[in-house]
């Protein structure tokens, strides 16, 4: 018996050292927040303190003259995901994106909070920052949700909602997630992404949430979407973000409060969000449409630009009775 317990802990001690090892090469150190700026951030964008203390990292493009659309990218992504709807709609719209808290080159904020509810608030100090009254929002995934927040919050600041392939649904139970969305959605996946974060399994994400990986997918890509979120504090803040999903109230309650015109765009090919969210939104909100496009997954503004641009600028030329 002494014998088996001794060979038994020997074999213990043999698996504990060669998981430290195989951590140790595992490890994915945070990368400096200002080396991740220095290489991400182009000549059109900027940094502003807003009054709560975050440092936004913004895009002011396309025409200045034109109705402000305001540009919210989905989770674990950044301002980056709606470059080809500003070179799509930039002759008509004055078209404004930035990274939310925890992402991007936003990254961490003071307020260290980064609920839905959050990123609303600071839609509206992006908003309140270039004096803007009333705007267009478009958002997607998670981005969909703090536009339709928003909303519900500032009803009389938004003329028209663009959500697509949105969040902020109640999801069956039973839903499977993909790729790093399964990682970080338990607690043991969450504390392991602090220090290991391997860029094949943002990769795979990337790939498993699009129609046709092979041609969207580039390593230019899933370096950007790496890097971003390895940039000081910002893994910290997807854990924290991901740790409250599971208390988080779904904003299909409160749907039917949005009166303003919505445009519903959904990727028929979308494993993450199903279609069958958006017909449900669609039912929800008054005065929405929805447009399925067969060929495109959950990032369908990205996948097929030029066709979603389309749709999204026809439906706010009939808002602005044009």
């Amino acid at each position: 018996m002494a014998r088996i317990f001794g060979n038994l802990l020997i074999g213990f001690f043999v698996v504990l050292v060669l998981a430290l090892v195989s951590s140790t090469f595992l490890i994915t150190p945070d990368l400096l927040r200002h080396d991740v700026i220095a290489k991400y951030r182009s000549e059109t964008s900027f940094l502003y303190e807003l009054p709560s203390g975050a440092q936004a990292h913004i895009r002011d493009e396309g025409n200045q003259q034109g109705p402000p659309l305001l540009l919210i990218h989905g989770s674990n992504a950044s301002l980056h995901t709606w470059e080809p709807w500003v070179r799509e709609l930039g002759a008509d719209y004055r078209l404004i994106s930035f990274d939310l808290p925890g992402h991007g080159l936003t990254g961490a904020t003071p307020e260290d909070e980064y609920t839905v509810e959050a990123m609303s608030r600071f839609t509206g100090e992006i908003a309140d920052l270039f004096g803007l009254d009333k705007v267009f929002l478009a958002g997607n995934s998670m981005g969909g949700a703090v536009a339709l927040q928003f909303a519900l919050d500032n009803p009389q600041r938004v003329a028209a909602l663009i959500p697509v392939s949105s969040a902020g649904m109640t999801q069956d139970p039973d839903e499977t997630s993909v790729g790093a969305f399964n990682l970080v959605g338990s607690s043991f996946g969450r504390m392991m992404m602090r220090y290991v974060t391997p860029r094949f399994v943002l990769a795979s994400t990337l790939r498993g949430v699009v129609a046709d990986p092979d041609t969207f997918v580039t390593e230019e890509m899933v370096e950007r979407y790496w890097e971003t979120l390895r940039m000081t504090g910002s893994r910290d803040a997807t854990i924290k973000r991901f740790a409250g999903y599971p208390s988080r109230a779904s904003l299909e309650p409160q749907l039917s409060k949005i009166k303003v015109p919505t445009l519903l765009l959904w990727g028929q090919q979308d494993p993450l969000i199903k279609v069958k969210y958006g017909i449900r939104m669609n039912a929800a909100i008054s005065r929405s449409h929805l447009i399925i496009y067969p060929q495109a997954g959950h990032l369908a503004h990205e996948e097929i630009p030029v066709k979603t641009a389309a749709d999204a600028h026809r439906f706010l030329q009939d808002v602005l009775g044009k």
